[in-house]
């Protein structure tokens, strides 16, 4: 079978540009045209959101589907992604997917509770295509997150099922946990409800079905794929994961490179490659007016763009941030997540207004001008499956600072005295998970900074890498030729 005999239905909560609230949402876009520029028959199926259903022209391809969950029936929408590229699917179903509020939470922040009812039928209905073929017959359905890990389960208690199933871990930290009387609601079987199956600690876990009943599993990284088989980082499911490390591949995110393009970005001041790097300059000149900090010709900005969370280190950073900003160093902020974190850093930004500038929420032209404007990019998370933002950083020539966790560490080569020698260094890593660590590694950054030789250097081999889907979509194929033939 070669890749144009190959059809994948790839099922996913969210996808840039209709809906995202993280990497989820840029992988479900980028992978899928990647893999569709290889030959592949991808086709992507998601919720309709409001979102969605105002972006897209849909046109209903199927009749009504009747759950005995939901008192009224589902309908199945049709269109193509914005770029005319991939086929989508768009599940309507105004009471479970119509509201205000983000895909999984409402405006106060507060989760849906009805969650594991709207993600249930996402699978559900995902999990139709792969065993009475509707509308399209995938050899493969692509499960992205807890979002679909009840696709695998469905599958694997259907008397014959066509298509077989990869479910990908973005991060292991969210499972989907609910009450046990989820498997009557989404009419799962009793004997699915065992520690052989989705049972977790009394409750169930849409993750752990995906893992447990998945034919492979994938994560988005090859450092995050050992990471999770781990006690520290599994989650309480390392055990699992180690039962099926035979069944367990990590394969590194891509980046959009069309999208995170400094030569072509329309977000930037001025536009700049690898052979005019001086131009990034006015990009910096540009963000300091933007965000109202002063000129500082010699001094570094540091850049951020998280979630405000514990996991992305931020509270690793937040007390040695005076020690920076006495150097002369300024930095921007971008992002939101804990509310005592926001407002942490927001106190330090109102104490010091002429080194830190502080936005709260996000702003998808400010993401852009910061990786262009700043020198330096801080990413000091306590995990990170894969990372996007350490990539789209060396693509602008702003040198990341990383902790050796995850895809950090399969991404960001430290500038060691040998790597500097050998010239392949391309940032700053540090090892343990504590602020002295963080701040010795930022202040090894800032004296390199002033040696301008060292540091295009840097900039040159960050930017010379390709960390486009290419590579990575060509894994996933093989992955499912394994799988389909």
């Amino acid at each position: 079978m070669n890749s144009s005999n190959i059809r994948v239905l790839f099922v996913t909560s969210e996808v840039y540009p209709l809906v995202k609230t993280g990497g989820l949402a840029d992988v479900s876009y980028a992978l899928p045209n990647a893999l569709r520029q290889l030959g592949v028959d991808v086709r992507l199926l998601l919720p309709g959101y409001p979102a969605v259903l105002e972006q897209l022209s849909l046109i209903e391809v199927h009749e009504e589907i009747r759950l005995e969950s939901l008192q009224e029936p589902i309908r199945v929408l049709a269109g193509t992604m914005p770029g005319g590229i991939t086929p989508v699917y768009v599940i309507e179903c105004p009471s479970l997917y119509e509201r205000d509020g983000g895909p999984y939470q409402d405006n106060a922040g507060k989760d849906w509770p009805d969650n594991a009812l709207r993600f249930g039928i996402l699978s559900k209905v995902a999990a139709l295509f792969g065993n009475h073929s509707l509308l399209f017959k995938p050899h493969i359905i692509h499960c992205n997150d807890w979002q679909t890990g009840l696709v695998p389960a469905f599958l694997a208690f259907n008397s014959n099922p066509h298509a077989r199933t990869v479910m990908s871990v973005h991060n292991m930290a969210y499972q989907g946990i609910f009450n046990p009387e989820v498997k009557e609601l989404l009419d799962l079987p009793p004997e699915s409800f065992s520690m052989f199956g989705l049972e977790y600690h009394g409750q169930v876990s849409f993750l752990k079905a995906g893992l447990y009943y998945a034919d492979w599993i994938t994560t988005v990284s090859p450092s995050y794929a050992k990471d999770i088989q781990t006690p520290t980082y599994g989650s309480g499911l390392d055990g699992l994961l180690r039962e099926r490390q035979n069944q367990l591949t990590g394969i590194l995110n891509g980046i959009d490179t069309a999208a995170w393009d400094p030569e072509t970005d329309p977000y930037l001041s001025r536009n700049y490659h690898i052979k005019n790097l001086q131009v990034k300059v006015r990009n910096t000149q540009a963000l300091r007016t933007k965000l109202r900090l002063p000129p500082a010709k010699q001094a570094p900005l540091l850049g951020m763009i998280s979630r405000l969370t514990e996991q992305k280190g931020i509270d690793l950073l937040l007390p040695i941030i005076p020690t920076i900003i006495k150097t002369g160093a300024q930095l921007a902020v971008l992002g939101s997540g804990d509310g005592d974190l926001e407002k942490r850093l927001q106190q330090l930004a109102e104490q010091n207004p002429t080194h830190i500038s502080v936005t709260i929420g996000y702003d998808e032209e400010l993401a852009h001008q910061i990786e262009a404007g700043a020198n330096i990019f801080l990413m000091p998370s306590k995990f990170e499956p894969c990372g996007l933002n350490q990539m789209y950083s060396m693509c602008y020539g702003t040198i990341p600072i990383v902790r050796h966790t995850g895809g950090l560490a399969d991404t960001v080569v430290d500038a060691t005295y040998d790597n500097i020698q050998n010239k392949i260094a391309t940032g700053f890593v540090f090892e343990e998970e504590n602020s002295e660590e963080l701040l010795s590694c930022v202040q090894r950054a800032l004296r390199t900074f002033r040696d301008k030789t060292t540091w295009r250097m840097l900039q040159i081999n960050g930017m010379s890498r390709d960390f486009s889907w290419h590579h990575s979509a060509k894994q996933y194929v093989s992955r499912y030729h394994q799988l389909s033939d």
